[in-house]
């Protein structure tokens, strides 16, 4: 991870090169939620690959993304396994399970246990962590 930010304003300065939106350093860097019903890849339904937003490894493909209804975007299975850890958060007074990259720790969102077949998981992420690439 050498080549990667290691400060705050390494990484402010890395995701605004990289063309990120301006919620991300908070989301990624600092675990803020984006409103629901906000983001860009809330209700975006092409085919193609999610990614990390701050180191670029990929978290998620369009395959396994699904309508939750709960205003972030949703995903039943991570693209490959490993790619994202998960951390308890007894944050706010609750206990979820926290996601975040594998590769530079980036804050991505939560995961439950009340998503479809065939895992039964709902990775519920924040736009702002995730950058979009189309199989084009």
């Amino acid at each position: 991870m050498n080549d990667l930010p290691q400060t705050d304003d390494q990484w402010r300065e890395w995701l605004r090169q990289q063309g990120a939106e301006p919620l991300a350093f908070e989301v990624t860097r600092r675990a803020a939620t984006e409103r629901p019903f906000t983001g860009l890849y809330e209700d975006h339904w092409v085919k193609g690959r999610y990614y990390c937003v701050c180191c670029g490894s990929l978290l998620f493909d369009s395959g396994t993304k699904f309508d939750a209804g709960c205003g972030w975007p949703s995903f039943w299975q991570a693209a490959e396994p490993g790619a994202i850890q998960e951390v308890v958060d007894r944050s706010h007074g609750m206990e979820r399970t926290e996601t975040r990259c594998s590769r530079c720790n980036a804050h991505l969102g939560h995961v439950f246990p009340d998503g479809p077949a065939p895992t039964g998981l709902r990775y519920c992420m924040n736009s702002a962590a995730l950058k979009f690439k189309d199989p084009a």
